[in-house]
């Protein structure tokens, strides 16, 4: 077993050396890491290429967004799983990969997914939120449910099958894409109970109030296009997550 880490970035030189070195300290050695610069102008791509590690395979040229950048390391990578891991995200630990494996073990299960910390993007050593996604079931979805996106590994028989993320979306496709592979797909997911990434907070999705609100707009598009709720989806999904701050 084989996997591929994805990692998107554009200027983002102060944290791209943090997630470079997670990956490279899983004890997992079956590992290679994509990393898919959109043209950065800061000297990110100068901190990759610096590493000079064997796993590492740096593309720097232009895209659409996040997800089209995504998408295009997905299409070069080798891994018989793909995982991603966000420039500014680091793994919880140097066996969260080794973990991956031993629940891919089953042929059976297409993907599995963990827990989140959000930590103070000043502090990362600082927790803020706990997202703990506790084991999935279909009918959780109508009730705003979903697996912490930046946990998720999947085969990639889930992407041949069902399709990449949709660049359109600017911000929720990583929700879009989940909805379709569950509803679409009915893909068989494995729960590991720990924290597998501990995510900086401002990211794309809440990092200003006009961010917010466009991807709540997304969020209810990703919702109706799958067939799992409406309006009443939406809200829980958003309020749901207030106990994540407990």
């Amino acid at each position: 077993m084989s996997i591929s880490i994805v990692t998107a970035v554009f200027n983002r030189r102060d944290t791209i050396g943090q997630a470079l070195d997670s990956v490279a300290a899983q004890s997992f050695a079956a590992a290679e890491h994509l990393v898919q610069d959109g043209l950065s102008r800061d000297g990110t791509a100068e901190v990759v290429l610096r590493r000079r590690d064997a796993r590492i395979r740096l593309v720097s040229e232009p895209d659409t967004g996040i997800y089209d950048a995504i998408n295009r390391a997905i299409a070069r990578s080798r891994g018989e799983i793909i995982g991603l891991l966000h420039s500014d995200d680091v793994f919880a630990s140097a066996r969260v990969l080794s973990r991956v494996a031993d629940a891919l073990s089953d042929p059976a299960v297409d993907g599995v997914y963990g827990d989140l910390d959000y930590v103070s993007a000043a502090d990362p050593g600082r927790i803020l939120r706990r997202w703990r996604s506790g084991d999935w079931s279909p009918d959780r979805l109508a009730r705003g449910w979903m697996p912490p996106h930046p946990t998720l590994f999947l085969r990639r028989r889930v992407y041949e099958r069902y399709g990449l993320y949709d660049p359109g979306y600017r911000i929720s496709g990583d929700y879009d894409a989940m909805l379709r592979y569950l509803t679409r797909g009915h893909i068989r997911l494995a729960y590991i109970p720990e924290v597998l990434v501990r995510m900086r907070t401002g990211g794309a999705s809440n990092g200003s109030l006009g961010r917010i609100l466009r991807k709540s707009r997304e969020d209810y598009r990703a919702i109706r296009s799958n067939g799992v709720g409406g309006l009443r989806t939406l809200v829980m999904k958003n309020t749901t997550k207030l106990r994540q701050f407990l």
